[in-house]
């Protein structure tokens, strides 16, 4: 083909613009041609196919392909793809014509057997929408340009995505053993391709059951679609419908084209025409396509086996074997150098041919088993931990350092052993090294001006390696500036003399302020000049911090003691103040009264704790004992108030339960109170002998009669402080001479985290194991009860009836 251009004049330019759209319709021109021969040639080998069925003209042949087009209303081009789609190759031993089409596209293959269609001509269909026939018809020119499986289905997904809204293409062709293999696909990634690429015959795939069946699987609603089968795709929710058809063939299908798209609904009646005639016009085209080649499931090569023999590393090929459900149960070791089986360390010998579970029992709980699944399922490189391996070495029995490692090859997988070599140690340990301790190397030529640092010092300086390490003399430039003299002082000293240096400063930076240390020392030449400076930076800003908070949380501690230990001497001067101790035991009433109180010795803090024995005007006698909630001035201010209280009460005429009732109201109702409190109160009347007692959730007082030990039975009474409506009771009680009445705060009986109950035992027997009366006993008691340190406060009354009571024998 020629075309004429307007001449030039000499000296004048050409014109680019009428050059360029001569190249244009050359080119156009050139495509028309060679699609034009494209689609002869799938003519004329539709035509052969005829011809050898009925034997016929190829004028006759062309004829019938033209009227069987014109019957159903579709273009001779895609009749013919739709004849060739319709091929089955004869089986051996029969009489049938059989012949195989060609895999090039240029026409019918020289020499075949004959293939075999329907004899008859499809029934005519009603024709799909003019829409649908027209995408029909550009999609059956499209495809005289395809020449493998993938740009199949690029080519598919072009023309589908304007009209169905497809968004990805795949291509599923069968394998032996049942299983799938992706052999084209457009609009997914390249590793959910490489994940998917493999599907082994699972029963609820429904790629699997449209093949079986042999029609279109519409999988329109997701969340039915989802519980049903097992969706494909490594997000499988991002295609919300799905169609998987087979492609048509006389004795079975072998191929299954599946059409994703992202949105969600059913495919209408006109979807789904339109792809059952573009998996029709797909079906031909297939068959002119090269299958790619199924590996055997003989071993491997013998060249793969030597050139594993030959391999200087530790290295497997596995081969995995997949059970009925398709998951991969073992590993077949096709090849295996020398070295693998000394590092696999499995049962002995030749490993290749070997199952590796089998050579190695028990893999299936170390991580190299999961590291080979996970490569297989999913291509990525599996990368394992370092471990020590014994191995001779020249004679010599030494340990070596090795990691595994697991890459993918198609279908099989390659195991190597990289062992580190000392050099990689040292470095590994040194970088180690720098890592934990949080320092870099540093190294100055003094005389060349050259610098190198480890990447761990750019790191703690905050400094791009781009910008290169700094000269020596400029370092202090980085440090603070009330740091800064110190550092170039001592790098002087350094650079001058020799002299070795070990400092600290500080540096700003986008982290704050970093607490940094140079340590360095300087190479002289001989005649003692300085020529070379190593050392390191280290970074203390971590362990700095925390030196200066455990300053500042020993200063707080100091101050906080100083604080609470003057707080107690004050409390304790006001307690003593407000309750003083008599030196030696008081008579009231005809009543003897000793009084111990000892503050806690855990804690710098002092109690509630108090008592009160006093001789009321009409002679009778009022003992009283009360716990404060909490310690401190608090307490002891509440103590102080109750204390003078519940006396000025009883003095005036109250009751005990009078008095108790308006002491909870004062504690409930007073801004200065401390909480809640417990209260024992006591009236001896000494004319009849009589102890009138009432409580607050109090413990109860012990009396002690002859060899008896007991507790006096509690009386109705709550907390003080507790709830705004008490009730409290009295309880009486008559004394005989040498009877011995305590009365006591819980700080003699608990012991955390025992049972109260048991610290009220634990006081009978004691009391019962100390029956004298003679002075001074009460101090025995309390050393016999309090052997460890004292975590309360403890105050005690002892009141003794003076006379000699009955004996342990009641006489």
């Amino acid at each position: 083909m020629s075309e004429s251009v307007t001449p030039v004049e000499p000296g004048a330019a050409p014109d680019l613009a009428e050059l360029a759209r001569v190249v244009a319709r050359q080119r156009a021109e050139m495509d028309r041609l060679r699609e034009q021969a494209a689609t002869s040639a799938v003519v004329e080998r539709a035509k052969g196919a005829v011809m050898a069925l009925s034997g016929c003209s190829a004028d006759a042949a062309g004829e019938t392909l033209l009227q069987r087009a014109k019957a159903v209303r579709r273009t001779l081009l895609e009749e013919c793809w739709i004849t060739l789609g319709l091929l089955v190759t004869a089986r051996p031993g029969t009489d049938e014509p059989s012949a195989r089409s060609g895999t090039d596209t240029g026409g019918p293959a020289s020499d075949p057997p004959a293939p075999r269609i329907p004899a008859a001509a499809p029934p005519a269909e009603p024709g799909p929408a003019e829409d649908v026939a027209a995408a029909l018809s550009r999609l059956g020119r499209a495809l005289v340009r395809v020449d493998t499986r993938q740009e199949l289905a690029r080519c598919l997904l072009e023309h589908l995505a304007p009209g169905l809204g497809a968004d990805s293409v795949m291509i599923y062709a069968r394998r032996s053993g049942g299983g799938l293999e992706l052999t084209g696909h457009a609009g997914i990634d390249e590793r959910a391709a490489v994940q998917w690429r493999h599907v082994p015959p699972f029963s609820d795939m429904p790629v699997l059951d449209a093949l079986r069946s042999g029609e279109p699987r519409w999988l329109e609603d997701f969340a039915e679609d989802s519980r049903r089968y097992l969706l494909i795709g490594e997000r499988p929710e991002r295609w919300r419908s799905r169609a998987w058809l087979p492609v048509p063939a006389g004795d079975g299908a072998e191929i299954c084209i599946g059409v994703l798209r992202e949105r969600p609904g059913p495919f209408t009646p006109r979807d789904r025409d339109h792809l059952r005639g573009a998996v029709r016009l797909c079906a031909g085209r297939l068959r002119t396509l090269a299958t790619p080649a199924e590996p055997t499931a003989d071993a491997r090569p013998e060249a793969v086996r030597a050139l594993f023999a030959a391999l200087p590393v530790p290295a497997l090929l596995l081969t995995p074997l997949r059970g009925p459900s398709g998951e991969t149960e073992d590993f077949r070791i096709d090849a295996a150098t020398a070295q693998a089986a000394d590092v696999l360390g499995g049962t002995g010998g030749d490993p290749a041919g070997r199952r590796l579970r089998e050579y190695r029992p028990g893999l299936t709980d170390e991580p190299l088993w999961r590291g080979c699944l996970a490569t297989l399922a999913t291509g990525e490189p599996y990368e394992g931990e370092p471990f020590a391996h014994q191995e001779v070495v020249g004679g010599v029995t030494e340990w070596s350092t090795y990691y595994v490692r697991v890459t993918r090859l198609d279908d099989a997988l390659v195991v190597t052993w990289v062992r580190h070599a000392s050099s990689d140690r040292q470095e590994q340990r040194l970088a180690d090294l720098q890592r934990l301790g949080n320092l870099g190397w540093v190294n100055w030529n003094l005389a060349t001006r050259e610098a190198s640092w480890s990447s761990q010092v750019f790191s703690i300086l905050d400094r791009d390696p781009a910008d290169g390490p700094l000269r020596l003399v400029a370092l202090p430039t980085l440090a603070v500036p009330d740091d800064r003299p110190a550092l170039a002082h001592a790098v002087g000293d350094l650079v001058r003399e020799g002299r070795p240096v070990d400092v600290p400063f500080r540096a700003r930076g986008p982290r704050g302020v970093r607490h940094l240390r140079l340590v360095a020392e300087a190479v002289a030449d001989l005649h003692g000049t300085p020529v070379e400076v190593h050392g390191f930076v280290q970074d203390l800003t971590a362990r700095r911090r925390a030196e200066l908070a455990l300053v500042e949380s020993e200063r707080e501690i100091l101050t906080q003691h100083d604080v609470l230990q003057a707080e107690r001497t004050l409390v304790a001067r006001l307690q003593n103040a407000l309750l003083p101790l008599p030196q030696q035991a008081v008579n009231l009433a005809g009543l003897r009264v000793e009084v111990a109180y000892l503050p806690a010795q855990a804690g710098i803090h002092v109690g509630g704790d108090w008592f009160s024995a006093i001789e009321l005007p009409d002679g009778d006698a009022l003992f009283v004992v009360g716990d404060v909630a909490g310690h401190g001035v608090d307490a002891v201010a509440t103590m102080a108030q109750l204390r003078f209280t519940a006396k000025g009460m009883v003095i005036t005429g109250s009751s005990l339960t009078g008095a108790l009732a308006r002491l909870n109201t004062l504690l409930l109702h007073s801004r200065d109170t401390h909480g809640t409190a417990t209260m024992v109160l006591a009236r001896y009347k000494p004319r009849e002998r009589r102890l009138i007692w009432a409580q607050a959730g109090h413990t109860p007082p012990l009396l002690q009669r002859g060899g008896e030990v007991t507790y006096l039975d509690r009386p109705s009474g709550m907390l003080l402080g507790a709830t705004t409506a008490p009730h409290f009771e009295e309880a009486e009680v008559r004394l005989a001479p040498g009877d011995r009445l305590l009365m006591y705060t819980d700080g003699l009986v608990e012991r955390p985290p025992e049972n109260i109950d048991a610290g009220l035992g634990r006081l009978a027997e004691t009391v019962a194991a100390h029956p004298g009366d003679e002075l001074g006993s009460l101090g025995t008691l309390l050393e016999a009860m309090l052997e460890d340190e004292r975590r309360d406060d403890v105050c005690v009354l002892d009141i003794r009836f003076p006379g000699k009571g009955p004996g342990p024998d009641g006489r």
